[in-house]
């Protein structure tokens, strides 16, 4: 759909990293901006992300006190729906014990030495109840901040997970999804947010868009139209699924595919520059 014949929309709904905000995990001045205006004119935004609940807070937080405070966010690519502002999972679609050790064998044969985690979803952003993420020795965190706990591999398919992480550094994430997207198709979704040796893996059917689709029919979020901000394959689904789907210049081939529309990049405040035709 042309951007100039979309719009306005009812529904804000955006990836964070690589989109909403800058290279110094920000959203700047005129995102928050336009944002503010968004809201005041009664449209919401909706963070979704590959992010668990608890890396929410340092997004949702730059938000806190504006008229466009977060109340809800898709997270774990879908997995999860999370209440920002009362700290509650308000659903989670998980991986079964055996389906997570199924995965687990199938990951190891086909990518040797890959590391794998899983991600749990508890009931509240930090639940002391059980470690929220949990790795077999050796894994290799792709971001700068690890938070996991170190298991055996049988402890690490003992409960239910929202996601099974698998990382081999020197690959591609390309590479990796290529290689185990036919052996578990049936099983497991897969995608990743990232090209440097990380894939993600969940219920089959569970994305973005399955996430965002729950909350709009069991809340009060209006998601008659649409407009979706993405970067990477884990956007694939939901820039397709939107009204009108924009993928960022900095984007993934996978996510500009998937499009109607591609802005500038998130360091030139490309969601902003859309957002402003209507806001």
């Amino acid at each position: 759909m042309s951007g100039d014949r979309f719009g306005p929309p009812t529904l804000i709904a955006s990836d964070v990293d690589g989109t909403l905000i800058d290279d110094h995990n920000q959203i700047t001045p005129a995102t928050r901006e336009v944002l503010v205006r968004a809201a005041e004119a009664g449209v919401e935004l909706i963070l979704s992300t590959g992010r668990p609940p608890r890396w929410v807070p340092e997004i949702a937080d730059q938000l806190v006190g504006t008229p466009a405070a977060v109340r809800y966010a898709v997270c774990a690519n879908g997995a999860i729906v999370y209440d920002v502002r009362d700290d509650a999972v308000l659903f989670a679609a998980e991986l079964a014990p055996d389906v997570l050790e199924t995965l687990r064998t199938v990951c190891t044969e086909l990518v040797p030495g890959c590391g794998l985690a899983a991600e749990r979803a508890g009931s509240v952003a930090h639940d002391a109840a059980t470690p929220s993420f949990v790795a077999t020795a050796g894994y290799e965190h792709a971001w700068l901040n690890p938070d996991h706990v170190e298991v055996t591999d049988s402890h690490l398919t003992e409960l239910p997970a929202v996601k099974l992480l698998a990382r081999k550094p020197g690959m591609s994430s390309h590479e990796m999804s290529a290689l185990l997207t036919p052996p578990i198709a049936d099983l497991a979704e897969v995608t990743f947010s990232i090209d440097t040796g990380l894939v993600e893996l969940s219920v089959p059917g569970v994305h973005k868009a399955s996430g965002l689709q729950w909350l709009i029919a069991n809340t009060d979020v209006a998601g008659s139209s649409v407009v979706a901000f993405g970067d990477m394959p884990n956007d694939a689904e939901m820039l397709r699924w939107a009204t009108h789907g924009v993928a960022m210049g900095n984007g993934d081939p996978v996510a500009i595919a998937a499009a109607d529309e591609v802005a500038g990049t998130n360091a030139d405040d490309g969601v902003a520059r859309v957002l402003e035709r209507w806001f």
